[in-house]
């Protein structure tokens, strides 16, 4: 793995029923998608205020799974002495939002219940 933690994200995966660990899941797909759109829709409106809460919420998400990778993304993103436009940030940050998916599903399958 590398878009995750295997530290947090194996743990979630181990101390949680298979059905909690799927609703975290379901829950966080449906949290990056709505908050990738909304770092997208405010970097296309210049609004840097809605930008930044957007970038904070989205790191603050990937932490809570272990999506270390969209976490340091997202708070490149918020940081504006990062120095990177926005324009480069949000397809960035939505690349590793579909890592960080895509290996969390592959944990889900492995420690799915049989």
């Amino acid at each position: 793995m590398t878009a995750l933690d295997p530290s947090i994200a194996e743990q979630l995966a181990r101390d949680l029923p298979a059905e909690d660990f799927r609703r975290i899941l379901e829950t966080f797909e449906e949290d990056l998608s709505r908050l990738a759109g909304e770092l997208d829709q405010a970097a296309g409106a210049g609004d840097a205020e809605a930008y930044r809460r957007a970038a904070h919420n989205l790191a603050g998400a990937a932490a809570a799974v272990g999506a270390v990778a969209l976490e340091r993304a997202a708070r490149i993103a918020l940081d504006p002495r990062a120095g990177v436009p926005p324009q480069q940030m949000v397809p960035r940050v939505r690349a590793e939002a579909a890592a960080a998916l895509q290996e969390l599903a592959a944990l889900a399958a492995r420690h799915a219940a049989p």
